[in-house]
């Protein structure tokens, strides 16, 4: 195995991840017709179960991968209990896909704070009517919720739920995949080693 060390925050695809990430997100926003921010995001409850679902990116930078939502929900709920997750981006037009792993922290208030002073107001509004992940007796139920939060805010700013709140997946693994022939695909492996990181390649 051939081990090379790089510091982080070079800004150079090539030797920071975050850096390549973004390259390829940048691309992936030019080429992918729906959603290319959607990521498969995995995690486990108390008893090792793991689950997972769709849900999209909302940051990034040198700190970590950020998304927001319902801390009561399943996904809130186990990583509030079990602070570790992995992520997988599949863009199938450029034909590369990025795998990450490492542990969750919750943003900051002023950054939940911005970030749904930000959505559509139907969007606030759901937030607050949705108890995410739990049974429904009927979609009446949904809609009857929904009307009352939006009366309730029919005027002014629609203030943040405080269990809706955003989580922030710093980053120990990332491992970049790109599609070649004969499925002889190239597999770039980043691991974070304090402040800076180290590489090898992969077989496919």
């Amino acid at each position: 195995m051939t081990r090379l060390n790089y510091m982080s925050q070079t800004n150079d695809p090539a030797k920071d991840p975050i850096a390549r990430f973004q390259t390829w997100l940048a691309e992936a926003e030019r080429s992918e017709p729906n959603d290319p921010t959607a990521m498969a995001l995995a995690s486990a409850d108390g008893d090792g179960m793991p689950n997972v679902r769709m849900v999209l990116l909302k940051g990034v930078d040198e700190r970590g991968f950020v998304f927001y939502t319902n801390f009561e929900s399943a996904k809130g709920n186990e990583m509030l209990a079990n602070p570790q997750a992995a992520m997988c981006f599949h863009w199938k037009t450029l034909r590369r896909q990025v795998r990450i792993q490492g542990s969750i922290e919750v943003v900051s208030e002023g950054e939940a704070d911005d970030y749904f002073a930000s959505r559509a107001k139907d969007s606030q509004i759901g937030a607050w009517a949705s108890q995410q992940s739990r049974p429904l007796e009927d979609r009446f139920a949904l809609e009857k919720a929904v009307a009352k939060f939006a009366a309730k805010h029919v005027l002014g700013a629609v203030p943040r739920p405080p269990y809706w709140s955003g989580f922030r997946l710093v980053p120990q693994r990332l491992e970049f995949w790109t599609d070649k022939p004969f499925r002889l695909h190239d597999r770039e492996i980043f691991h974070r080693d304090g402040d800076g990181w180290w590489t090898e390649k992969l077989y496919p």
